[in-house]
């Protein structure tokens, strides 16, 4: 007899979002139908935009792992920290068409709050483990402000609230004042023994990784009494509003601000300054908290590709 030839396994065309920040990277595939296939998390400590190629090899290794064998790439949007400005934008879907795949569209990881929220247009702020802001003008190029980093700025992300709580502290204890709460909380939190410690333990590592995780203590302090930290948030809502401020004199369009990152989403206290600050400021627009996964935004992308 005869044996019927062998026939290739079907091959499953995907729509595919990719969320990729600071600390993580999230993937969510559905088929054409809508039906999911995957929705992972991975780490993204090893991330750069740049150069191009390492990206799209970074990205496309990600992929790899976790979608089904035998998956074809339909549709990819990704919307990643470092992808600042357009000519950064467009060298990374150069790449990934050279790569094979042909419907490719990437922003910066906070143009995927609004449509991830639902809405079509309107001002995106994050504040996790930075803070940045973007838009788009009534021509549809992008606006972004904010975002240079824990070290210089972020002020109103994890490590950047940190970084100012500490400097708030050590100032504070250099003047004589009594401790209000919050050097005793960065203490507590970091495991210093006296001030002076603490500067060394901030110093030593001046990284997300090693201010970051303590931004929680900068809020427990406020929540007690500390008007050092309370301060330090609303500095922090300050800067988030600022950036909706540049934003709109630039030309970014929208009657909506989606906020989301891990900060501004588990802290009241600084989602209810910024929503103060804005309903004086900028009465014409209202504060989204983001409920649903930014991923949810780039998925949302890709399917408009196709």
């Amino acid at each position: 007899m005869t044996r019927p030839p062998e026939t290739a396994a079907p091959t499953i065309d995907l729509i595919v979002g990719m969320d990729v920040g600071g600390t993580k990277a999230a993937v969510r595939a559905t088929t054409r139908e809508g039906a999911p296939v995957a929705d992972a998390v991975a780490s993204s400590a090893e991330w750069d935009a740049e150069p191009a190629d390492a990206a799209a090899d970074w990205l496309l290794e990600i992929l790899t792992r976790v979608l089904p064998d035998g998956a074809a790439i339909g549709a990819l949007a990704i919307g990643a920290q470092g992808l600042d400005n357009d000519e950064v934008a467009r060298d990374l879907e150069a790449a990934l068409r050279r790569r094979g795949v042909e419907r490719v569209r990437c922003v910066n990881d906070a143009a995927l709050l609004v449509p991830a929220a639902g809405i079509d247009a309107g001002i995106g702020l994050i504040a996790g483990t930075g803070a940045i802001g973007v838009g788009a003008d009534r021509h549809g190029a992008a606006l972004v402000t904010g975002g240079w980093g824990w070290v210089i700025g972020d002020e109103a992300g994890a490590a950047g609230l940190v970084r100012e709580a500490t400097r708030a502290a050590l100032l504070a204890h250099d003047d004589g004042d009594p401790d209000d709460g919050l050097l005793s909380a960065l203490l507590a939190d970091f495991g210093a023994a006296d001030a002076e410690r603490l500067a060394r333990l901030v110093n030593d590592e001046p990284t997300m990784a090693n201010w970051g995780p303590h931004a929680p203590a900068v809020f427990r302090a406020a929540d007690a009494g500390s008007s050092l930290a309370a301060e330090v948030v609303r500095a922090g809502a300050a800067h988030l509003v600022r950036l909706v401020d540049q934003l709109r004199r630039r030309g970014a369009v929208g009657d909506a601000v989606v906020a989301a990152g891990g900060v501004i989403t588990a802290q009241p206290r600084l989602a209810d300054a910024v929503r103060e600050l804005l309903s004086r400021q900028h009465p014409e627009l209202r504060l989204v908290l983001l409920d649903e996964p930014p991923v949810a935004g780039a998925w949302f992308l890709a399917n408009r590709l196709v």
